[in-house]
């Protein structure tokens, strides 16, 4: 599955973004917000894509990054909302902001997002209070385990329940007779064992 296309925007219009990349003229539905931080027309740029098809219609979303496309994916998760008011929520709140919002409880922050009103804002903030905000990398994991993290999230994981079990999982694997493994083998040795324990909860 698509995970990212890198090529040249030629055009911007609204909540549309066109990308060359290949010989092939890519339309993808992109956040404002996010539009905003993407280079301007006739530039390269990268965008993180989610294919949404059904049988009658088949639409590419794109986003400035990870964090942006896993905010969408949790948002169409919530009763209430599909793809394209998930991108119009994000159209009208930062990342930052809609992490602080949901951790905060701040439904009148949610509701000054235009066309989220209190009912909706409310069910966001029970379905994904604590799923979006970042947990910083456990002492010596660095980025490696941030993807483990990522990908496990990507699997529909609790973010802070997947860290958790990441970090558990490394000091398991680093407490076996692992000397002799190659630094992948490690990843995947955790990576399995993150899954085993997340399964048995």
């Amino acid at each position: 599955m698509f995970n990212s296309l890198r090529g040249i925007i030629t055009e911007k219009r609204q909540d549309v973004l066109c990308l060359a990349t290949g010989g092939i003229e890519w339309e993808l539905a992109v956040p404002l917000l996010d539009m905003e931080e993407l280079p301007p027309a006739g530039q390269e740029a990268r965008l993180f894509v989610w294919l949404y098809h059904r049988e009658d219609q088949m639409r590419l979303f794109g986003f400035a990054s990870e964090e942006r496309r896993n905010a969408f994916l949790e948002l169409i998760k919530v009763e209430g909302i599909g793809p394209r008011q998930a991108v119009k929520i994000l159209s009208g709140i930062g990342q930052d902001e809609l992490e602080a919002a949901l951790e905060n409880e701040d439904i009148a922050r949610l509701e000054a997002v235009p066309g989220l009103g209190k009912k909706t804002a409310q069910k966001m903030i029970l379905a994904l209070k604590g799923k979006l905000a970042h947990p910083g990398p456990a002492a010596g994991t660095g980025s490696v385990h941030e993807e483990l993290v990522n990908a496990l999230a990507d699997m529909g994981y609790d973010r802070r329940i997947a860290a958790e079990a990441v970090e558990n999982a490394a000091r398991a694997v680093s407490a076996e007779a692992s000397a002799g493994l190659s630094q992948t083998e490690r990843e995947k040795r955790i990576f399995k064992q993150a899954i085993v324990m997340l399964s048995s909860q």
